[in-house]
């Protein structure tokens, strides 16, 4: 907030109380409070909740004859932003939020500083108009600085010797190098717009830069050739690879602080035909919720796995292909049972996200410590619960099923495309039937699609789509008003519609820069499956995973094509998002 006479904080309090916006007894109360404690009245009422910092804004700007404008959850033009560097926006707590007249119009905290105005008028060139704003609408205004690729510009300006003597002498490229600054720019974009992978991919002519947001790869920016051996050079040096090795893959890490978040880096470098090509996976500590709910288990799947991790043994298995959620879904089913009272220790690679009260262990096969050694080693320390991060080997899962048999509860991961592929690609692996069947005690299959952005709209599904949601869902959706309440509450979709042959209600995003698609955020499509009796019969003897899916869908499981048009009629997903990622399955 601006610094403000006493007269004029009296006039903004007087105003405010006027217009009954603030209870006159209470400012009295916390005036007379601050006046004791020497403290800025204004300060103190808002840090008691007595007023807003919103409302002082407006009435600050009124009281003062300034032009008022709220800036909280205002989406804005990047192309608008781009008007003022994103660092001095951030120094000075100013940004740019249209034009009037050839002006520059921004909104500042204190429009009296003159000084400010003249500075920013001497680095744009142009004439400004100064607005007044609320401290927070202008933290969210800085916080849509997403993509301000400055220093990426400034290090495509820099000359190709220059880029060379970067890219062939590590000692010149410094925390200050154009190089340095525009791996930064690159880094801070993919961070803001929550990717979970960079690709640095080289061309014969250019260098592309793709950001997998939400699941899917965008490009974000194609630079110059001439700058990919630098760029590739600062990488290698923070990862503390070799800079001169072109020839064999390289995987690395490192670690950035991004604003106020921790982010963990894993680097994979491969020799490609035009270069080499970079892939680097984010780890946000700070970015996921862990809480199986909210990533989209309910219903009669959470009810199966929350039934299997109660059990005091047993084996409890995710399923999917890379990326689709398994290792998060782990971590949430850990965060459920974790308590003082049990041992859990973890065998990982990498450690994604670090949990208190769970001893976690990172393979190192360069070291010599594998899963199948890891594994070995945590059974002599009288662990109550073991998650490995993935059963890669019939060493490791001979050991998982051991460990299961001996009165630990397992988790795990394999890489199969359902919930029932778990059970024959383990019989591949060279475990007997009757062991399987003794140990495991729930799967679960798993992908990730996209939800539709608070920006939508809604429509009614055309015939084919009424269709296919009719085919797919037929013995799910209740068949008369009165079965509706009760199908909602087993299913764990509330509302949902009677099935019918005239339509649903689907919804579709706003496609902008914030929600590409239309899209923003994931949620986790899951088939779930509890090995009881008849699924353990049908291992023993054999069974092909159809048959066992067939027994599991009588027996009430939710597949997950069905799963996702749920998501898709209660309007958290689309059908075809569903498709995208489920077309494959059942």
């Amino acid at each position: 907030m601006a610094l403000l006479t006493r007269e004029t904080q009296d006039k903004v309090i007087k105003l405010l109380v006027d217009e009954g916006l603030a209870d006159a007894a209470l400012v009295k109360s916390a005036s007379e409070e601050a006046q004791k404690k020497q403290q800025p009245i204004i300060a103190y009422l808002t840090s008691k909740g007595v007023i807003n910092t919103e409302m002082v804004a407006h009435a600050t700007a009124l009281v003062i004859g300034a032009q008022y404008v709220d800036l909280k959850n205002v989406p804005m033009d990047r192309e608008m932003l781009l008007n003022l560097p994103q660092d001095v926006a951030t120094r000075s707590m100013v940004v740019p939020v249209g034009e009037l007249n050839g002006q520059l119009v921004v909104a500042m905290i204190d429009v009296t500083n003159v000084q400010a105005t003249d500075y920013l008028s001497t680095l744009t060139s142009r004439p400004i108009k100064a607005v007044m704003s609320s401290e927070e609408g202008i933290k969210q205004v800085l916080a849509q600085y997403v993509g301000d690729f400055s220093s990426v510009r400034q290090a495509v300006k820099s000359t190709n010797e220059e880029i060379q003597r970067q890219a062939s002498d590590a000692k010149t490229i410094t925390q200050d190098s154009p190089i340095s600054k525009a791996l930064t720019s690159i880094l801070d974009f993919a961070v803001k717009s929550k990717a979970s992978d960079i690709h640095i991919e080289p061309l014969e002519d250019s260098l592309v830069i793709r950001c997998r947001i939400d699941g899917v790869l965008r490009q974000v920016m194609e630079l110059p050739k001439s700058i990919e051996p630098a760029l590739v050079s600062r990488i290698k040096i923070l990862s503390d690879l070799k800079i001169d090795e072109h020839r064999v893959p390289q995987d690395g890490q490192f670690a950035v602080q991004i604003g106020d978040k921790e982010v963990d880096l894993r680097i994979a470098i491969a020799p490609v035909v035009w270069g080499e090509q970079v892939v680097i996976r984010l780890l946000d500590k700070t970015g996921t919720t862990m809480d199986i709910e909210q990533m989209g288990m309910v219903g009669r799947a959470l009810r199966m796995v929350m039934d299997g991790i109660s059990k005091p043994n047993g084996m409890i298995l995710t399923s999917g292909p890379t990326g689709s959620g398994k290792s998060t879904t782990l971590y949430a089913l850990i965060k459920k049972i974790k308590d003082v009272k049990i041992n859990i220790i973890t065998l990982e690679d990498p450690v994604e996200y670090k949990m208190d009260g769970v001893n976690q262990i990172q393979v190192n096969v360069d070291a010599g410590l594998t899963f199948a050694s890891g594994l070995r080693s945590i059974l002599r320390q009288d662990p109550d619960v073991i998650m490995v991060g993935e059963i890669r080997d019939s060493e490791t899962a001979n050991l998982a099923v051991q460990a299961a048999l001996t009165g630990h509860l397992v988790f795990s991961t394999l890489h199969t495309n359902s919930a029932a592929g778990i059970l024959p690609r383990l019989t591949e692996m060279g475990i007997e039937p009757f062991l399987i069947a003794s140990t495991l005690n729930t799967v679960i299959g798993q992908r990730l699609v996209r939800r539709v952005t608070e920006k939508r709209t809604s429509y009614t599904s055309s015939e084919i789509e009424t269709r296919e949601l009719n085919e797919v869902l037929g013995n799910l959706l209740p068949r008369e008003q009165s079965q509706v309440a009760a199908v909602s509450e087993s299913l764990g979709y509330p509302g949902l519609p009677v099935m019918n042959n005239n339509g649903y209600t689907l919804v579709k995003g706003f496609d902008d820069k914030d929600s590409p698609g239309g899209f923003k955020g994931r949620a986790g499509l899951y088939e779930t499956i509890t090995v009881d009796d008849d699924i353990q019969k049908l291992i023993v003897a054999h069974a092909t995973s159809a048959d066992i899916m067939k027994v599991a869908k009588a027996k009430g499981t939710v597949t997950m094509r069905q799963d996702g048009m749920l998501k898709a009629i209660s309007g958290i997903t689309t059908m075809t998002e569903v498709n995208r990622v489920a077309s494959d399955l059942a």
